[in-house]
């Protein structure tokens, strides 16, 4: 499903006095999805079509600055923000207990919501994110923009910059078209501008290290990892941790596959998230 119709697909939704973009698809055992940085809901779009058939109602958001959300400007932004976003969205549409599945940034807003409410939470699938913050490598443009010169940098960003960049964390080829959306959605209203206030996510992992992965080691929900160990952000050597500390959980390694999971191998990754999501 190409951007276009994945935004027709969803509404701007006014809460904690932002607008954001929200969808939801199907019907049945509620499950929320979770984008990472520095993208949108839209990564879901080959996902959602398995949940569905699988028997779930799938809820999707823009989280804010990113996407079709609201990308305010001098705005301190926050992952314990984003998880009150993701919460005033279940509000909105009456979503009690749900499935969680989250990607890169995304990761740290579950690990958020895992730390605040568990019990809610049914069953939690993560794809490759930063998990622990001591095992993070930020590829070097992100470094760049998280530091002094990152504002400057931001504003040279273009799509053929932002293309390679992207490129440098896959290990499966993508087609040109879907990077292209990416970059679209990335740029609306100059979100790539946005870019280093985003990444102060990198700061919030340091800070709630112990409370973040205290709430993974924790967890006593149903858990799996879906992961593609050629990722250089957060691989293999993050993997070989989580099997360390989470040894009962459950694993979905995709061999030859990076950061993007859903993108690069998006019919094994449904389909391991559908069969979790099912009970199997």
């Amino acid at each position: 499903m190409n951007r276009a119709d994945w935004i027709a697909g969803g509404a701007m939704v006014e809460l904690n006095g932002h607008r954001l973009f929200v969808r939801q698809d199907g019907a049945g055992s509620p499950v929320t999805l979770v984008h990472g940085f520095p993208t949108s809901s839209h990564d879901w779009a080959m996902t959602v079509p398995y949940l569905v058939a699988a028997g779930c109602e799938v809820t999707t958001l823009d989280l804010l600055g990113f996407g079709q959300s609201d990308k305010p400007r001098r705005h301190r932004y926050s992952i314990h923000e984003q998880a009150d976003l993701v919460e005033a969205v279940w509000r909105h549409l009456g979503t009690g207990e749900t499935a969680l599945v989250a990607h890169d940034y995304g990761v740290s807003v579950a690990q958020e919501l895992m730390a605040r409410d568990p019990g809610r939470l049914t069953r939690t699938a993560l794809l490759n994110g930063g998990l622990y913050a001591d095992l993070h490598r930020p590829i070097p443009v992100q470094r760049l923009l998280h530091g002094r010169m990152g504002p400057l940098l931001a504003r040279l960003t273009d799509e053929k910059r932002f293309t390679a960049s992207l490129r440098s964390v896959l290990a499966q080829p993508v087609p040109d078209e879907l990077l292209h959306d990416m970059w679209v959605s990335l740029a609306r209203e100059r979100g790539h501008h946005l870019a280093p206030r985003l990444l102060r996510y990198i700061d919030d992992r340091r800070v709630h290290f112990h409370r973040w992965t205290g709430a993974l080691e924790q967890y006593e929900g149903p858990l799996l990892f879906v992961w593609g160990p050629e990722d250089p952000v957060s691989g293999a050597h993050v993997l070989s941790r989580l099997r360390r500390r989470r040894p009962g959980a459950a694993f979905t390694v995709l061999a030859g596959v990076g950061h993007y999971p859903q993108v690069e191998a998006p019919e094994e990754t449904a389909g391991a998230l559908a069969g979790f999501l099912a009970g199997g």
